[in-house]
């Protein structure tokens, strides 16, 4: 199975361009184009790291190269976390808010078609791809690979000691309002929502991403669960699961 050494010690092609939309340091997309004539579908990527600042946008560098090879341009979104002046909740979402509505407004400028951008997210980029497409009509389809898609069952099981806790600033008692606005559970979606998950997943129970499915069945919510396959084979070009994800991503454009 793959590890987070393994895809963490791979260096993944390097982006077309480094755009800031903003002005903090840790506010800015690595670009990579499609090849051919645009405009071009794009996917807004969100990496995980349980929403904290010692992980970044690198390792997700490696899906977001294949998934450009496919003909999609990739956005990969760097953000303020848990540990960055600003980070945490709303700083996060609201970073990216912004760079969502950047990449619409310089659509011409990178051959993009905005009417197919699709927002991926892994782990607790799965949270915020959600988020994202509930709070922006435009998002075509929502991706989230092993994500963190309950955020009260996640304080129950006390994930990544309390990550949750750090994120948004206190337990569901101390701050019901931020629990509110970020839990995809409690959110209505009207994006198509793919639910990606290995079924082996240590990290973030498959549960999740099942239960997710079930309670949302007034949405278009799908589930994919991936037989064999742990919390870092789904953004691993080089996994056995990388078939059914990419056969998911293509498809939601």
């Amino acid at each position: 199975m793959t590890s987070s050494e393994d895809i963490l010690s791979l260096v993944a092609p390097k982006a077309d361009l480094r755009v800031p939309y903003g002005t903090d340091a840790n506010q800015f997309i690595d670009l990579r184009r499609a090849a051919g004539k645009g405009p071009h579908a794009v996917a807004l990527c969100l990496h995980g790291g349980y929403w904290r600042v010692k992980y970044d946008l690198e390792y997700l560098g490696h899906l977001c190269a294949a998934v450009t090879a496919r003909g999609i341009t990739t956005a990969n979104v760097e953000y303020r976390r848990v540990g960055n002046a600003g980070g945490g909740w709303p700083g996060t979402f609201a970073d990216v808010r912004v760079a969502y509505q950047f990449v619409i407004q310089n659509a011409g400028r990178y051959e993009i078609d905005a009417p197919r951008v699709i927002v991926l997210g892994h782990s607790a980029g799965g949270q915020l791809a959600l988020c994202l497409a509930a709070h922006e009509a435009g998002v075509k389809a929502a991706v989230s690979l092993a994500g963190v898609v309950d955020l009260q069952r996640a304080y129950e099981l006390h994930l990544s000691n309390d990550a949750v806790v750090e994120f948004l600033g206190g337990t569901p008692k101390e701050v019901a309002d931020h629990y509110r606005e970020a839990d995809p559970m409690k959110l209505a979606i009207g994006s198509r929502q793919y639910l990606v998950h290995g079924a082996k997943d240590d990290i973030v129970p498959p549960s999740l991403s099942r239960d997710y499915v079930r309670a949302k069945a007034k949405e278009d919510a799908r589930l994919v669960m991936i037989a064999g396959a742990g919390h870092f084979e789904v953004v691993d070009p080089r996994s056995g699961a990388w078939g059914d994800v990419e056969t998911v991503l293509v498809g939601a454009v």
